[in-house]
């Protein structure tokens, strides 16, 4: 139940959070993802985040083959979009959201 909500906030310190939550929304606009993987390697706030944007970014790689299917890539596009956007609110408002299938993807990532 936990897993599709947002996580505790005792996860994350506060500070941590205020004070990598703008670079940490750079994860949702594409390749921007690896600016927070990269830079901000001692916040956690920020590598969660940037490790969902950067599964969210191959996804819109992969996807860019199939969105121009009528109907079936539109609506596999609206849903990737909705996500990022719902991921980009969750970061700017302090939260950090799992975002299902993502999660299970990012949890298996060692980076």
């Amino acid at each position: 139940m936990a897993d599709t909500k947002t996580v505790e906030h005792d996860i994350f310190d506060k500070k941590d959070i205020d004070s990598n939550k703008y670079i940490a929304a750079l994860s949702y606009f594409g390749i921007f993802c690896l600016v927070p993987l990269l830079l901000k390697r001692e916040s956690a706030f920020a590598q969660f985040h940037a490790k969902q944007g950067l599964v969210l970014a191959i996804a819109f790689a992969v996807g860019s083959f199939v969105f121009w299917i009528p109907l079936i890539g539109w609506a596999a596009f609206l849903i990737l979009v909705l996500t990022d956007l719902a991921g980009l609110v969750a970061v700017l408002s302090g939260k950090a959201w799992r975002i299902p299938v993502v999660k299970d993807i990012v949890e298996k990532m060692a980076l």
